[in-house]
């Protein structure tokens, strides 16, 4: 008969062994990693400063709203200074505690001080998505329903503390987004104004991938890397392509490498797979398969025959 205690301690004893074995199994000792529960609290509260009223049900009038943004972006200084002391903590073992806390406290102020202009692109990116898509009723549906724009609106956030080089928090903010969207932007990335994804769901944007001004990609479309066998040692070189002004790119098409670079006014056809430059006022597009239609009497005799 099987002893439940006895598989209990088993299995602690190995799980045990492996911990020691393997010290990326536990969080340095004395050091504890940010919060991802907080992160994505900061991201909402974020949100709701950028675009008042449309998440959270409040009715804000216009002489609340210098109380409702300051209310709400005290609450997220605090949050952030705190997950980005931690982030810090985790890996610096040069810098007393104090001088910690003060970089903290720099990285935070600065942070707040691009918030204004991140939000003047996110309404050139509302503007874009409008402009790009004739589904659309008006610009408070891509703010309220529109998963690109909520991927664009955490890239933007992530991509100020990716530029701070703060460890963690970033990549948290983006694989949330990611989560929520399928859609997947790294914060390193380097994005213009005027930006839209259409649909969504399965965009990849790499790290150092360059994306000028009043670009439109749309689903399932990968700007990403060429083999990455050598792993680590790519580690700060330009993997991904650089991406020039008014560029269309449909769905499922892939651009790889990052020499490869696609010129402005250019048009890359669905489901093309692209590792050269495309010069300026180019079309990109893949040879049509052929099509066998068959009527519903073909259909019939090729059974009988078979």
């Amino acid at each position: 008969m099987i002893s439940e205690n006895n598989i209990i301690r088993d299995t602690v004893s190995k799980i045990t062994s492996n911990y020691q074995e393997n010290e990326i199994l536990l969080s340095k000792e004395g050091k504890t990693l940010p919060s991802r529960d907080a992160i994505i609290e900061i991201l909402e509260e974020l949100k709701n400063v950028v675009f008042p009223g449309y998440y959270n049900g409040e009715k804000i009038s216009e002489e609340m709203m210098e109380y409702f943004a300051g209310s709400k972006l005290t609450k997220v200084y605090q949050l952030l200074k705190n997950e980005i002391e931690l982030a810090i903590s985790y890996w610096d073992n040069i810098n007393t505690p104090e001088e910690i806390s003060m970089n903290a406290e720099c990285i935070t102020a600065g942070f707040f001080q691009k918030i204004p202009s991140v939000q003047s692109l996110l309404i050139k990116d509302v503007q874009a998505g409008f402009d790009g898509d004739p589904a659309a009723k008006s610009k408070e549906e891509i703010i309220f329903s529109y998963p690109g724009l909520f991927a664009i609106y955490v890239y933007r956030i992530a991509h100020i503390l990716y530029l701070k080089n703060v460890p963690f928090i970033p990549r948290i903010m983006t694989e949330y987004a990611h989560s929520q969207t399928g859609i997947d932007i790294n914060s390193g990335a380097t994005i213009g104004e005027y930006f839209f994804i259409d649909h969504g769901t399965g965009v990849v944007i790499g790290e150092t991938c360059h994306i000028g001004n009043n670009v439109k990609i749309y689903q399932g479309v990968t700007l990403g890397a060429l083999s990455t066998r050598k792993g680590q040692a790519l580690s700060g070189v330009k993997r991904h392509p650089t991406i020039c002004d008014n560029v269309t790119i449909y769905s499922g098409a892939t651009i790889l490498g990052g020499e490869t670079t696609i010129g402005e006014h250019s048009v890359i056809g669905g489901n093309s797979f692209i590792t050269q430059s495309i010069p300026p006022h180019t079309k990109v597009s893949i040879k049509s398969p052929e099509l066998i239609i068959k009527n519903p009497s073909d259909v019939e005799k090729s059974t009988f025959e078979i």
